[in-house]
């Protein structure tokens, strides 16, 4: 067996300009020939005027630091651990924000707003662009360059709430119902094979919703495809072929709103009368994965070059979504004063939750102590704000609104849905105090009800880590931007007895990363008031959302009044 190759990005005639550079020291940037702004990554066309003529600058290679995160679990062949990976911003169009690792300097003498300047690492035929801190700095860092989007948000969404009028005309969230829901088994290695785990959940979910697997007309899955990582069964194919129902509509694939886009793509065809039940299914198996890894019966394929977005950041460490947020979250601490303690309050309060669920995976009580003091991964973020791998499917049954009399289980249903995306999809390139992709989904979610955040009785907010709680908390409007810190203190606000009970089941940080899908059953669950020990008292409508750096997608759920 060869031993591991270092990553490193596909070079290709249309980006070798940018990782070739190095091999005369200078550092050169996509240019649009109409506005001259600076484009990263390179594109056919502007993203600013959309002038189709494009070339290539020469930039001085100096920036500032925009953000970085000390990599402390994340090993790769060829790289330093622990490993200082960042993003800056080009002094000559801040806009623009290099994912990059640092060199030459210490992380106890790293500022946000340092001056940073250009290195060039050969490694084959591929020059890395790295950044080393200026000899000579500022008397005081530079301001980072100010992201207007969340207070733009933040204004549209005032001014949404303040109108408090219904969407005009017909809207296929009434079309539907949510009328079973099911899980398999959940838990860390359970070595048991993926297919079988989904096959389990959408037995559970079809007896559920009181129907026989003959009624199951169509089939929707995320994302689909194959078995790589962990992170599906094998998508319709596979459990079409293990079941038989042979659907007269069926879905699936990666670029949608997160788990939840399976499901707001089944609305849309039962609203269309092209199904009229469709199974929603998604399956992890990422702890016997990893397992299988670690004992030598398991092989990742692939061992070219980093292809596609990764190919922008892997080579220099940033190999997950924990690098992005990581920095996002710093930045957010930077400009708003909030400290790990108030990421701390998320990962306790999904802990206590998780204690009153027998399906979680951890269950033991935690303090502040605990949070604070466990393991960092990736910097600001130590063990607990990362959600735990396991072995689990759900799924859920999306059926056509005049079948709920003829259903087992009262009927929840789906009052709006906000899908919006207004955020650039680059990871490094987008919002850049609060995870991508949920400004977009959250203003759009209000403009489809009458509802407002104070009509919410339950929210179940991914919480990939804990970072992605804070900001679907503000961008749904459950407190401003930048008030995270003042709303999570002392944890009351989000307790079950709390304003906003929070990821009741214990959360993908202590229940389960599900991707989501535990998210939406257990809002579900809730709001048919059977809960148990965790239930909240008259819990008639609640918010849950998916995706965590994908698209993401948000629900807004209720029972019949």
């Amino acid at each position: 067996m060869s031993a591991p190759r270092r990553p490193l990005p596909f070079v290709t005639p249309w980006n070798e300009f940018y990782w070739t550079a190095g091999a005369d020291g200078r550092l050169r940037i996509q240019e649009c020939a109409s506005c001259a702004a600076l484009i990263h990554p390179p594109k056919p066309s502007c993203p600013h005027c959309r002038g189709a003529e494009v070339g290539v600058r020469e930039v001085s290679g100096f920036a500032t630091l925009f953000g970085f995160t000390v990599s402390h679990r994340f090993a790769l062949p060829g790289l330093p651990t622990p490993t200082i990976v960042a993003q800056v911003a080009l002094e000559e169009d801040p806009r623009v924000r290099l994912t990059t690792r640092l060199v030459d300097c210490v992380e106890e003498d790293l500022r946000l707003g340092m001056r940073m300047e250009v290195t060039f690492e050969q490694v084959e035929d591929v020059w890395l662009p790295l950044f080393r801190p200026t000899a000579e700095q500022p008397e005081q860092p530079a301001p980072l360059p100010e992201d207007e989007l969340p207070a733009a948000a933040a204004r549209a969404l005032s001014a949404r709430l303040s109108a408090r009028t219904a969407p005009a005309g017909r809207k296929f969230e009434d079309d539907v119902i949510l009328s079973g829901a099911g899980h398999s088994a959940i838990g860390r290695r359970q070595m048991r094979d993926p297919l079988a785990l989904t096959v389990e959940a959408c037995r559970a979910a079809v007896a559920d919703a009181g129907l026989a697997m003959e009624d199951i007309d169509g089939l929707s899955t995320y994302p689909g495809g194959g078995l790589e990582h962990g992170m599906g069964e094998g998508g319709v194919t596979a459990l079409e072929a293990a079941l038989r129902i042979r659907p007269a509509w069926f879905n699936g694939g990666g670029e949608t709103f997160g788990p939840g886009g399976s499901v707001i793509a089944a609305m849309l065809a039962v609203s269309a009368g092209l199904a009229r039940h469709v199974l929603c299914f998604r399956t992890v198996w990422e702890s016997t994965h990893t397992q299988l890894l670690k004992e030598g019966r398991l092989r990742l394929g692939g061992g070219g070059r980093v292809t596609g977005d990764m190919g922008w950041g892997m080579p220099f460490g940033a190999t997950s979504a924990a690098h992005v947020l990581a920095q996002t979250a710093q930045r957010y601490m930077h400009r708003y004063g909030a400290t790990r303690e108030t990421l701390g309050w998320i990962a306790l309060n999904q802990r206590a939750n998780a204690a009153l669920n027998p399906t979680a995976v951890y269950r033991e009580p935690m303090t502040m102590d605990d949070y604070l003091g466990a393991r960092m991964i990736t910097t600001p973020f130590g063990l607990y704000d990362c959600d735990v791998p396991c072995d689990a499917s759900v799924a859920v049954i999306v059926s056509a609104a005049d079948t709920a009399g003829d259903l087992r289980t009262r009927p929840v249903r789906v009052e709006a849905v906000g899908t919006r995306i207004t955020e650039r999809l680059e990871w490094d390139q987008s919002t850049s105090t609060h995870e991508p992709q949920v400004m977009g989904p959250a203003a759009h979610l209000w403009t489809r009800t009458s509802l407002r955040p104070d009509d919410v009785d339950v929210a179940q907010l991914y919480d990939g880590f804990t970072f992605n709680c804070l900001s679907w908390i503000e961008a749904l409007g459950f407190c401003g931007i930048g008030e995270g810190r003042d709303f999570l203190d002392g944890g009351k606000n989000i307790a079950r007895d709390g304003v906003l009970p929070l990821n009741t089941h214990g959360g993908q940080l202590s229940h389960g990363r599900t991707h989501g899908m535990g998210l939406l059953h257990e809002a579900i669950v809730q709001l048919r008031g059977d809960a148990g020990e965790r239930q909240i008292d008259n819990a008639r409508v609640a918010v849950v959302s998916s995706g965590g750096l994908t698209p993401s997608g948000v629900m807004l759920l209720r029972t019949d009044t």
